[in-house]
């Protein structure tokens, strides 16, 4: 089989675990190459997510690096495991690579928080909305590239509305993006709308940040933190200008988790700002 010419997020994340469990155990690319069978430039390019590995071969490893995490180890076989094909693979080509690799992390995530400061959580976006913030975020785009990226974002929402059972995900939403007129002022009022049905599901969480407030902790980027079916392969995502960014080092994750604590305790609690969410529709 080839190599991959562009790994996912998620399979450069499965060969960086792996690097990281070699190099703890100080066991060289050619030893961990030998022990496989296989020649030891395999090594980096398994490492790199450029190549595949099955699960067997994962556990095979862990046991010569000596990882005890039995939890790990399996977390890892699991996502050596899946080489299916999922239903974001059909905009590869279209869209650009990260709008994959975050479909791939949401659907992966067993449970999700974020904060926002002047955007609706995409997971919680109308159709109509979604495509005014393209219209005017992403300048120069054809009618059709909006439409592939609406599509794409309705789509990712399903696992919030269709998968059973849905994973726990809490909003944190500043109110500079509550009382932004994305499309204008109907479908403003609709998003709102669409926010408190979705925030009366059991597994949604949705908190406001007021104006009121006295602060808040970070910079005030948006952040959505993933978590994986171990903390070690938590992952947090960021936007900027030129795309998204993947962060999963220990010691960024542990700042991002005591960020959205900081941030979540200085915001309403959900029946607080579900009544505040009211009173802004009542003004528009």
């Amino acid at each position: 089989m080839p190599p991959r010419s562009a790994p996912t997020v998620r399979q450069r994340r499965l060969g960086a675990e792996l690097r990281r469990l070699r190099e703890a155990a100080g066991v060289t690319t050619q030893e961990a190459a030998a022990l496989l069978g296989v020649d030891r430039t395999r090594i980096p390019n398994l490492e790199s997510g450029r190549f595949g590995i099955s699960s067997d071969r994962v556990r095979t490893l862990a046991l010569k690096y000596g990882c005890a995490d039995a939890a790990l180890v399996e977390a890892l076989a699991n996502m050596a495991e899946d080489r299916g094909r999922h239903w974001w693979e059909s905009y590869r080509g279209l869209l650009p690579p990260a709008f994959q690799d975050v479909a791939e992390l949401e659907h992966h995530a067993n449970a999700m928080r974020m904060f926002v400061m002047v955007h609706i959580p995409g997971l919680l976006q109308t159709a109509e909305h979604a495509r005014a913030v393209f219209e005017k975020s992403l300048a120069g785009l054809s009618p059709r590239e909006i439409e592939l990226r609406v599509a794409h974002r309705m789509r990712r929402q399903e696992i919030l509305t269709l998968r059973e059972p849905a994973p726990p995900f809490t909003a944190i939403i500043h109110e500079a993006a509550l009382r932004m007129q994305f499309g204008g002022v109907k479908v403003a009022r609709r998003q709102l709308v669409h926010l408190l049905e979705m925030s009366e599901r059991d597994t949604i969480i949705l908190r406001v940040l007021a104006f009121a407030s006295d602060g808040f902790a970070g910079p005030g980027q948006p952040i959505f933190y993933a978590h994986g079916p171990v903390p070690q392969l938590d992952t947090v995502q960021l936007d900027n200008y030129h795309g998204a960014v993947f962060v999963d080092s220990a010691a960024d994750l542990a700042g991002y988790r005591r960020l959205l604590d900081e941030t979540e305790m200085c915001s309403l609690l959900p029946g607080a700002s579900r009544d505040l969410i009211h009173s802004i529709i009542r003004q528009l």
